[in-house]
């Protein structure tokens, strides 16, 4: 895939020095910014240095304070972007290249996070077992003809509570409480292992439905070990009875101690441009926030839906109520 720079990015690439570099301290799985970080250093000469921490980012850069080697963090979704925020280990940017690329729904107010793609939080279900009319709410989940039918990862998983923030904020506190009961009820076994886990034991007859992020059937179909896994159940999109289909982002942020912070930018900038979001679309089956730049051939095959067009923020907001109501029925017990 060709690599098309902005002007401000191929201004910076000219005077770039040898040593330049980025360091990203990443919740992503690495496979998956793998690619992009190989396309920005073929596209810049910038290296980038990246430490997978699935866990305690935000409490690594508080510890490490001024002294932090990190420019920037990626993380998987709109909690763990405002907790850093939060806890004061972020800095606002200001670029002309974010702001025209990003749409004001998929970044931060005071510029301190960026959305680089979104992804929906869907459901994988049986071809064998359950017709796709079955299913087409997310209210649909908690009804008991699902009773031992359903599999899921960890109710407290950030994905999760997402998710359940969303329901919160759709029908209230006591509404999600007893939404989220249903579903506790409807689980075939204990909640467990990641989405592709999920697909597994659907194939292995487990269960019959899952919760799942949309980019990980993309993932199972190239992997040989994966893709009967994966043609076993269709993606459907569910939708909350008075809205759309629950959104949410990776995005990108710069520490407040950047040691590179032009560096840093140009790889922020570089994330929202065109050659990044087509491999974003491409190669992690994301959905651009780019509006010009299409899903892939196959993310489009698995049909269109409506987007949630509620505030990411909002969800944010809302995450200490999910975990709360996740604990209170200890939902993974």
């Amino acid at each position: 895939m060709p690599i098309r720079l902005t002007p401000a990015l191929a201004a910076l690439v000219a005077a770039t020095p040898a040593l330049a570099e980025v360091n990203i301290y990443s919740q992503r799985q690495p496979e998956l910014i793998e690619p992009i970080t190989d396309a920005f250093t073929e596209a810049t000469g910038i290296e980038t240095n990246v430490v997978f921490l699935d866990q305690g980012l935000t409490e690594r850069l508080q510890a490490e304070g001024s002294r932090s080697p990190a420019d920037i963090v990626m993380t998987v979704d709109i909690s763990r972007l405002s907790q850093a925020v939060e806890a004061g280990v972020t800095q606002p940017v200001e670029s002309e290249v974010l702001a025209a690329n990003i749409p004001a729904e998929f970044r931060d107010p005071g510029n301190q996070w960026f959305g680089v793609t979104t992804r929906a939080r869907i459901v994988y279900a049986s071809k064998d077992r359950v017709d796709p009319s079955e299913i087409t709410t997310y209210e649909d989940l908690a009804d008991p003809k699902w009773e031992g039918r359903i599999c899921t990862r960890s109710g407290t998983h950030p994905y999760n509570l997402a998710l359940l923030s969303a329901v919160i904020h759709h029908h209230g506190y006591e509404a999600a409480k007893d939404w989220a009961e249903g579903v506790k009820a409807n689980l075939a076994r204990k909640p467990q292992g990641n989405d592709r886990a999920q697909v597994k034991a659907i194939w292995a007859g487990e269960c019959d439905i899952s919760l799942g992020n949309t980019y990980y059937m993309g993932k199972m179909l190239e992997d040989p070990e994966e893709t009967e896994w994966a043609e076993s159940v269709n993606v459907l999109f569910p939708k909350f009875e008075e809205s759309g289909t629950h959104m949410n982002v990776s995005g990108v942020a710069m520490t407040a101690a950047a040691p590179h912070p032009e560096d840093a930018l140009a790889f922020m900038e570089f994330l929202a441009s065109p050659a990044a979001q087509e491999i974003y679309a491409e190669v992690n089956y994301e959905f651009p926030v780019k509006a010009d730049v299409p899903r892939s051939e196959l993310v489009a095959s698995w049909g269109e839906f409506t987007p949630d067009t509620v505030n990411l923020m909002e969800l944010a907001a809302l995450r200490a109520d999910a975990l709360k109501i996740m604990e209170e029925i200890n939902f993974d017990g």
